[in-house]
């Protein structure tokens, strides 16, 4: 067995904790059973290009760096913005850097050069995969309002405020104003 493919395959199964990571946060709102970091990041991925299309920006790119804006998750567990206040924040750079050490250098720079790229955010594909953050946190407070959870409104109200793109602000003052079941009645 080479090296190489040991340390991707590793690399995998550690990426694969992210399934069972729950969004902590949700937790103080009483939902019982958060999605996943891995869920989370799905959507993230899939509204960071659809965002960056309709900025004029690469849609692949802005998902690949949505795909690994969490993947630091896998050693720190998804920590709510309540620890800011106890806690220093993680270095998603330096905690990427460790998870990468041993994969080969094409794929370990290809995950830095991600992962560097989204917390600068220095592209409009990461200001656009970072709204897309934030749109999927404010669509998932909607749809668990929709189904009776109560206390979601500093989520949407965060998530709001933090929007960058003038896209992402337009889908965002739409997604408050619609039923999570709309697609449905297209």
């Amino acid at each position: 067995m080479s090296e190489d493919a040991a340390a991707i395959a590793a690399f995998g199964y550690e990426l694969g904790i992210l399934k069972r990571i729950r969004r902590a946060g949700w937790w103080h709102a009483g939902v019982r059973d958060p999605e996943s970091v891995a869920e989370h990041s799905l959507r993230v991925a899939q509204l960071a290009a659809i965002l960056a299309a309709e900025e004029g920006a690469d849609p692949g790119r802005a998902a690949l760096l949505a795909i690994w804006h969490d993947s630091q998750e896998t050693r720190t567990g998804d920590l709510p913005h309540t620890v800011g206040e106890y806690l220093t924040r993680p270095e998603p750079r330096r905690i990427t850097a460790d998870q990468t050490e041993k994969l080969p250098g094409r794929s370990r720079g290809m995950v830095r050069d991600a992962v560097d790229e989204y917390e600068s955010r220095r592209s409009l594909e990461a200001l656009c995969a970072k709204d897309a953050d934030k749109l999927e946190m404010l669509l998932q407070a909607v749809e668990y309002r929709d189904v009776g959870v109560r206390r979601v409104d500093g989520w949407i109200d965060s998530a709001r405020q933090g929007l960058r793109t003038a896209v992402g602000r337009r889908i965002a003052e739409a997604a408050v104003t619609l039923s999570p079941l709309t697609w449905r009645d297209r």
